[in-house]
């Protein structure tokens, strides 16, 4: 049987664009593998990986035009976004170059014997190794950062470790031009070019995270995709780390104080994260509690204001365009719903931005307005209308795990009157991140960043975005009375590598 075709697809008319590759067989997957596994001692210097990712994030930023460009004709999510997101995604790759360069990732910690301890200690000194291959899954609505060159590849390199990126069918024309310029990247510092491997096709990824030479997989997606990999990871002969973020809710508290100190910039406020990227950001708001009453009403009609004036998106894919329309459909016909701007089709291939309102009451127990608990990919979110606190409280105790949660509080409640402080708590063990006065959407590539949460939001306990993002493909390992002599240089007394560390106890930098 002949390999299937994979095509570039325009979402703004649902027509081919052109066949970029086709999908890989099993053979192929392995070649990949086997390949990228062999490259992975070029990476064991430090100098050779930080310039090596330093020359990749220029190499993207030279052929910005291009990528953009085609970036744009793949995902419809226009150049000004694409060019913001190829920025941030040049600066992770510099920034995991300076990770690297500094040197406190690896962590080293040695102690020297100390026989008077009980029980005595040996000569211990204690390091981070890389995993070895990462399988990388693309995601649909973040075709650089979170794709190909991406934070999973890009913090997987930086630890040393080569990557078998599956990529996503959204953007496949998009992520041979990306893995192109990354292997010329390589190229430069002598590095295998099959340190970066590329495979398309559904069952591509299904042989990837069974290959007994993959020792971890970073994956950005859809609860059920997401949840059937991991599985998959954990039914190995040898298990291995699966790092997924797989959905959010990313609830909202308004107080009631806030709202009738400023519903008009909370509401417009609400209305630009949802409508960002046509609701296509893992970080969307998609339920937010608001109280009945005066103030709640004002919020809600400055929401509706903004989104009414929201004009018609392309989603990424036809697919998502018909989960949208169906999931708002099967969502507004729920008892109690109302739609004060209905979200829904926008036209033959747009869709057009909305949102519900609720009773909080609706939610507080097991029933069919479950539902609405449930992310809903696409420009629209669930206005939850909340009589006292203690119906906040109770909505808030059926939410499963998010990347964020929110809080907008008044100025006074801000400045330490009120619940401030207790909504936080009630909150923080819900995300990852804990919002106040602010929006989820945009999440910031720093060291303190944390992109993950309890599942379903991620399947394990770290971000996917920041420094610490490297963590997830190290392991440590300690030697134990080795002699001086056969010590990595990383572990030897006098440091000559310069490495931060914590030397008998004291931290050296």
């Amino acid at each position: 049987m002949a390999a299937a075709p994979v095509w570039s697809v325009d979402p703004r008319t649902g027509k081919q664009r052109e066949q970029v590759a086709v999908e890989a067989t099993a053979q192929e997957v392995d070649a990949a593998v086997r390949a990228a596994h062999a490259a992975r001692g070029a990476l064991a210097d430090r100098a050779v990986r930080s310039a090596f990712l330093r020359s990749a994030a220029a190499g993207l930023d030279a052929a910005k035009d291009g990528l953009v460009e085609t970036a744009d004709a793949e995902t419809a999510l226009g150049p000004v976004r694409l060019t913001g997101e190829l920025a941030r995604t040049t600066y992770q790759l510099r920034a995991f170059a300076d990770m690297v360069d500094e040197g406190s990732f690896l962590d080293v910690i040695i102690d020297h014997p100390d026989d008077t301890a009980a029980p005595p200690v040996p000569d211990l000194r204690r390091y981070k190794v890389p995993l070895g291959v990462v399988a990388v899954y693309s995601a649909s609505n973040f075709p650089f950062a979170f794709s190909v060159a991406g934070g999973d590849t890009a913090s997987a390199l930086a630890a040393g470790c080569p990557v078998v990126v599956k990529s996503h069918p959204d953007h496949p024309a998009l992520s041979e031009l990306v893995a192109v310029v990354l292997r010329r990247a390589a190229a430069e510092h002598g590095v295998p070019e099959s340190v970066v491997g590329l495979v398309h096709g559904f069952e591509a990824g299904v042989e990837l995270i069974r290959h007994p030479l993959v020792a971890a997989a970073g994956f950005t997606g859809s609860v059920r995709g997401g949840r059937a990999l991991f599985d998959a990871a954990a039914a190995r002969p040898v298990p291995i780390p699966f790092h997924g973020e797989l959905g959010s809710l990313n609830p909202v508290v308004v107080t009631e104080a806030a709202a009738a100190e400023r519903a008009e910039a909370i509401g417009s406020g609400l209305a630009g994260s949802m409508t960002l990227g046509v609701g296509q950001f893992c970080v969307k708001p998609g339920l937010v509690l608001v109280p009945s009453g005066a103030a709640g009403d004002g919020l809600v009609k400055a929401l509706a204001d903004a989104v009414g004036a929201t004009g018609a998106g392309v989603l990424l894919d036809h697919r998502m365009r018909d989960n949208f329309v169906a999931g708002v459909a099967e969502r507004a016909g729920l008892p109690g719903v109302e739609a004060p701007v209905t979200p829904g089709a926008g036209g033959e291939h747009t869709v057009s931005a909305g949102f519900l309102t609720v009773p909080a009451s609706r939610l507080a127990g097991e029933g069919p307005h479950d539902l609405l608990l449930e992310e809903c990919f696409g420009p629209v979110t669930v206005v939850a209308r909340y009589e006292d606190e203690g119906e906040a409280a109770a909505v808030l105790s059926r939410l499963p795990g998010n990347l964020t949660a929110t809080v907008h509080l008044s100025g006074a409640e801000a400045a330490g009157e009120g619940r401030g402080a207790e909504i936080l708590a009630e909150l923080t063990p819900l995300a990852g991140r804990v919002l106040v006065n602010g929006w989820p959407t945009g999440v910031a590539v720093a060291p303190a960043q944390h992109h993950g949460g309890p599942y379903p939001a991620t399947t394990s306990t770290s971000t996917s975005v920041g420094g610490t993002a490297i963590e997830r493909w190290l392991r440590p390992v300690v030697y134990q009375n080795a002699p001086e002599a056969l010590l990595p240089k990383e572990l030897r007394d006098d440091n000559p590598l310069g490495l931060p560390r914590r030397f008998n106890k004291v931290l050296e930098r």
